[in-house]
């Protein structure tokens, strides 16, 4: 069902933008646009997913707990100090020649799926980056919040959950906007394991008539999707300013 959803829009698309391309873009437009999607997707789950595990990361390293912050310090910086595509190649080569045999049934089902492998390197990368920039948030926040909550009784993780981490979230807002957009860039390195993503599908339409205005019309998709993120980012942001007001 979601299959043919997508076959939809890619076919709708392609209808639309017909009178207006070139025979290039015409003839590879449904690839275009299916590998556009498949971004997308990667993206809206890695960057939800890794929102929250962000969320889970900071309060973790911040507890003063070590048996929490220590694996948690432990994963941002491992994520954030080696490439994304030393990341996806030692994850999906690497796990991945273990075999089934080493592995098992469940996990091998799981390493071998290239989607999947980039969708948890994606989600772990963001995550430890996310991590650091609400790790700043929560640094200008005035303390004194959190003294005064705990002063009357409150919990800690209730009080972060309550007093900090919105303030926080709203103030390190912007510099998480322009994670995301440094993670869709991020993501065309998927194409490296075979995800069949924007970058996966230019160059296996490349491959087939080696004309470069290919890569230009790749740019232009990233563009409009590096604008949707911008706009989404803006309309959050407007909101929780009029809210903050209030």
């Amino acid at each position: 069902m979601y299959q043919e959803f997508k076959y939809l829009i890619s076919d709708s698309v392609c209808a639309g933008l017909s009178p207006l391309s070139g025979d290039l873009f015409g003839k590879a437009c449904p690839r275009f646009i299916d590998g556009f999607l498949v971004t997308i997707e990667l993206l809206v789950l890695a960057c939800g997913i890794g929102f929250f595990l962000a969320i889970g990361l900071t309060l973790a390293r911040m507890s003063g707990r070590r048996p929490l912050a220590w694996p948690a310090t432990a994963l941002v910086y491992v994520f954030r100090g080696t490439p994304l595509l030393v990341q996806l190649w030692i994850i999906y080569f690497g796990f991945g020649s273990l075999g089934e045999d080493i592995l098992g049934p469940i996990l091998w089902s799981f390493f071998k799926n290239p989607w999947l492998v980039g969708l948890l390197v994606l989600t772990l990368n963001t995550s430890a980056y996310v991590s650091e920039i609400f790790r700043g948030g929560l640094a200008n926040v005035d303390r004194g919040q959190l003294e005064a909550a705990l002063s009357i009784g409150m919990p800690w993780l209730r009080a972060m959950r309550r007093i900090m981490l919105p303030q926080a979230i709203r103030i390190a807002w912007p510099a998480y906007g322009n994670e995301l957009v440094l993670m869709m860039k991020g993501s065309a390195l998927i194409s490296t394991i075979t995800v069949l993503d924007l970058m996966g599908q230019t160059r296996t339409v490349f491959a087939r008539n080696f004309d470069l205005t290919t890569y230009l019309y790749a740019a232009i998709l990233y563009l409009v999707l590096a604008g949707l993120i911008t706009a989404f980012v803006n309309t959050i942001e407007r909101r929780m300013q009029l809210s903050a007001g209030r």
